[in-house]
């Protein structure tokens, strides 16, 4: 006996916001079925995008940034900053994040303070000196 489609008011609903899902979880496949094999929930699929998630706040007294790192443990991030460029370096059982984050205005990294709690990185930056003006003689 055939399903009539009349029975399922929201099935067109449901299929869109599952293609919906599939394309944002997915990039361009926006094919995948979550009940297939290989598709999102199946091993070695973490179920996030390809970008990691990063905000920068940036204030008169300091430069915060946040980057969602989940199932990433404490010992595998490591942190680098050239006073312009912050570059976060993480792994996880599923997933290598390796993510070039364009600070908004140079930083003093020497006195940068950095948590991490519940996959929430923050980096906190106190923005650089401005440099003096070298006069001629």
């Amino acid at each position: 006996m055939r399903r009539d489609d009349r029975d399922e008011p929201f099935d067109d609903l449901f299929r869109e916001i599952e293609r919906m899902m599939n394309e944002m979880m997915n990039g361009a496949d926006a094919n995948v079925n979550f009940d297939s094999p290989g598709g999102p929930g199946s091993p070695g699929d973490n179920g996030f995008g390809t970008d990691t998630h990063v905000d920068i706040h940036d204030t008169d007294d300091e430069i915060r940034v946040v980057a969602d790192l989940p199932g990433v443990e404490k010992d595998n991030i490591e942190l680098e900053c050239d006073g312009k460029t912050l570059t976060i370096s993480a792994s996880s059982e599923h997933r290598e994040y390796d993510e070039r984050v364009s600070l908004p205005r140079r930083v003093n990294e020497h006195t940068a303070s950095a948590t991490y709690n519940n996959g929430v990185l923050e980096v906190i930056f106190e923005p650089a000196e401005k440099s003096s003006g070298i006069s001629l003689e």
